[in-house]
């Protein structure tokens, strides 16, 4: 049964505010593999789309969590391969969830529906599994990235950490907590260009007091693996590491 939300709530969304916080599960965990999700939605076909990967060897553990979000005109599907190999190495949720139109709310102009439905699918695993509070990142590359940004430092009681690969931008707002944060960036970027992008985001970032972890690269609007690696690191250690 889908949750029922609070005019208060669904007021929240329009600033970015998620309401979903990790707890005691009520529901038995998922099998590991993946799995998709509607997010409360209904029948959306883009809310059907969002996916979870569970990792295997997980059970009776509080794991760490990465909310992981696709680029423009792309799909979980695209986008999961950026961390699922780290993640079954190292034991972590991983959320993709699918905006409901080409790209997410807040490039169209203003928060809303994709806020509702990220609300709806992170109660959802939260009623799942036991989820580390102190773990929990949100991630996304490109337009996903700008996003993540975003709402990730309005949520930054709940996020401790944003994952920016490749990002374009980030907007004002209200700010809460202070998330660690990772961007990686090419330097040969054709479709976000450097210049114009993390070069001027991360000292904004840096100067509101923010840590940033910073790496350029040589290369294009891609996420090298060695980078995907490192961004993860600090969520969840190798086995034998």
């Amino acid at each position: 049964m889908s949750p029922t939300f609070s005019a208060q709530t669904q007021l929240g969304w329009q600033a970015g505010m998620l309401s979903a916080r990790p707890g005691r599960p009520g529901e038995p965990p998922l099998p590991p593999g993946l799995h998709l999700m509607s997010g409360g939605g209904g029948s959306h076909d883009a809310d059907a789309e969002s996916a979870l990967f569970v990792p295997p060897g997980t059970a009776g553990a509080a794991l760490p969590l990465v909310v992981l979000l696709h680029g423009a005109t792309s799909h979980p599907a695209q986008v999961l391969p950026i961390l699922q190999g780290e993640a079954e190495r190292r034991g972590i949720l991983l959320l993709a969830p699918k905006s409901r139109e080409y790209s997410w709310d807040i490039i169209r102009g203003d928060f809303g529906p994709d806020i509702a439905v990220l609300d709806r699918l992170l109660i959802e695993v939260f009623e799942h599994f036991e989820v580390d509070p102190a773990r929990i990142a949100l991630a996304g590359f490109s337009d996903g990235a700008s996003y993540a940004l975003s709402v990730g430092l309005v949520n930054g009681e709940l996020f401790s950490r944003i994952l920016a690969f490749s990002p374009g931008f980030l907007v004002p707002g209200r700010r809460s907590g202070k998330p660690a944060i990772f961007i990686s960036h090419g330097n040969a970027d054709g479709v976000l260009p450097i210049q114009r992008c993390s070069r001027r985001i991360v000292p904004q970032l840096r100067a509101d007091g923010y840590p940033v972890d910073y790496r350029e690269f040589a290369g294009g609007h891609t996420v090298p693996a060695d980078l995907a690696t490192a961004a993860v690191e600090p969520l969840a250690p190798a086995p034998g590491s």
